[in-house]
């Protein structure tokens, strides 16, 4: 649900699922075949997953980070995985790259590039759940363009904060 000011957009597990299930639709709708997914973690992990088990395609999983201060609210240094972790062999064919949102747009664009410069991989396309009208990068994918780019809340936050504790209460252990 979007605020009515457009700076917060909350969404719930079955909303999120939904978003990645129709972007999953998308990507099949479009007729590209692919050989391998590559998931940016941690955003791109659960709808990576997701297509992965949908298309029945390797998972490759890469570490990405920006977001360092307020909680994680503001962008930082882009920090990129050196090695990229699949089950077997090397990324290469046609590679669909995953993340939840194209925010900025600095992470998918430097990802991008760093994947092109590749030989082994031979075509290259991007998936997202959301793209922020303030993005400098456009995934090849997409499900929701948020004009307003608000802030988005997505339902695995709480876990952001919570620690063992947390759950304990929370389950009554």
């Amino acid at each position: 649900m979007l605020t009515d000011d457009g700076k917060h957009l909350y969404v719930s597990w079955d909303e999120y699922h939904l978003l990645i299930e129709r972007l999953a639709l998308k990507v099949h709708h479009s007729g590209w075949q692919f050989d391998q997914i590559l998931c940016l973690a941690r955003g791109g992990m659960r709808p990576g997953d997701v297509l992965s088990r949908v298309f029945d395609k390797p998972l490759a999983i890469m570490s990405t980070s920006s977001y360092r201060a307020e909680s994680g609210t503001i962008q930082g240094r882009l920090d990129m995985a050196k090695y990229i972790t699949l089950p077997k062999g090397e990324l290469a064919g046609r590679v669909l790259l995953v993340d939840d949102l194209a925010d900025s747009g600095e992470t998918l664009k430097a990802v991008v590039e760093r994947l092109r410069g590749m030989p082994q991989i031979a075509e290259l396309r991007s998936a997202v759940i959301w793209t922020k009208s303030v993005s400098i990068y456009k995934p090849d994918y997409y499900i929701e363009e948020l004009v307003t780019s608000p802030w988005i809340h997505q339902p695995f936050e709480e876990y952001d904060t919570m620690r063992p504790e947390g759950l304990e209460r929370k389950h009554a252990i």
